[in-house]
């Protein structure tokens, strides 16, 4: 069933006897396999763009987090507040230079 997602299980050796038919299903039906290996030390095929999806989901959940956490500043009134030549000057700084420079401009 394309579109939908499934797990299954299979062992290495079973994987290594049927691999094509394997990696088929994980980008073929989106299906994820997870490969069962002596002292728990088991892996995961899913498709690139399984991956992808899942790596895009946590690249926005650091993003969203980061949003939040600015909100959550600007209720605070923990705001900086500069000119557009400020902005400018501070183009060229070190994060160090930076940080003492924002730290005149403070509005709290």
């Amino acid at each position: 069933m394309k579109g939908a997602d499934f797990m299954l299980a299979v062992n290495y050796s079973t994987l290594r006897n049927n691999l094509k038919d394997y990696c088929d299903r994980a980008t073929d039906d989106n299906e994820t396999v997870i490969v069962t290996r002596k002292n728990e030390k088991n892996v995961v095929i899913l498709s690139l763009e399984s991956y992808n999806s899942m790596s895009k989901a946590a690249r926005n959940a650091v993003y969203l987090a980061g949003v939040d956490e600015s909100r959550r500043q600007l209720a605070e009134g923990k705001t900086y507040t500069f000119t557009t030549d400020e902005l400018l000057t501070m183009e060229n700084m070190t994060i160090d230079e930076m940080q003492t420079f924002a730290e005149k401009h403070k509005d709290f």
